[in-house]
């Protein structure tokens, strides 16, 4: 038996870099079991973080919650 965790963080009410800065932190965090759920709105952060992800070699899916709001679920492997 594994024990994983489910990090959440929204950042729908936090700007750029913000967003940024705390989902670094929570990535640090992450096991080959985990994974991250965040919701972010400001534009910066939404060209950003996916760009990160790609970077560091996260995989990630992407959905629109509403007009504003992207919601990304992070897991370091498929």
């Amino acid at each position: 038996m594994f024990l994983f965790m489910i990090y959440e963080y929204d950042a729908t009410q936090d700007k750029c870099p913000v967003p940024l800065v705390n989902l670094r932190l929570l990535l640090r965090k992450l096991t080959s079991f985990d994974s991250c759920l965040i919701r972010i709105c400001d534009n910066g952060s939404k060209k950003d973080i996916p760009k990160l992800l790609l970077k560091q070699g996260f995989y990630f899916e992407q959905r629109n919650v509403d007009e504003h709001i992207i919601e990304l679920t992070i897991r370091m492997e498929k």
